[in-house]
């Protein structure tokens, strides 16, 4: 599987492009939804990603399984090299559907240790305000 679909880097592009000129414009930085989540699907690595510049250069919230998720740039050649036992690679998530920002996703990571546990816990979260508002 491609880890990127030409419509995923036009819009990783767009937030980069975004990004730049509000920083060139004294604005403050955009706090976009991530647009794609890589994981390793033989360990706990996972990286969600909200832009991508010409040279191939991710930025987003990357967690290699270590207790420690932070926020950085990564190569998506080097996703694209990683070579795991039984042949398998890094796999984007083809089900991921981002509802907060990246800030919200970070503080919750940072907070739990982990990217997938502060998705389960943001997505329990979310439908308990759904159900909550349903009852009014």
């Amino acid at each position: 599987m491609k880890l990127l679909t030409r419509k995923l880097a036009a819009k990783l592009q767009c937030n980069a492009r975004q990004r730049a000129a509000a920083l060139g414009q004294g604005r403050p930085e955009p706090d976009p939804l991530p647009v794609v989540r890589f994981f390793n699907p033989l360990g706990s690595a996972s990286w969600l990603a909200t832009e991508l510049d010409e040279d191939g250069i991710l930025f987003g919230l990357a967690d290699l399984g270590l207790g420690c998720p932070e926020l950085g740039s990564f190569a998506l050649f080097e996703l694209e090299d990683i070579r795991l036992p039984l042949g398998l690679k890094i796999e984007r998530d083809i089900v991921f559907d981002p509802v907060l920002p990246l800030s919200v996703y970070t503080y919750a990571a940072r907070q739990c240790g982990a990217i997938v546990t502060a998705q389960n816990k943001l997505a329990m979260a979310a439908s308990a305000l759904r159900a909550r508002q349903l009852d009014r």
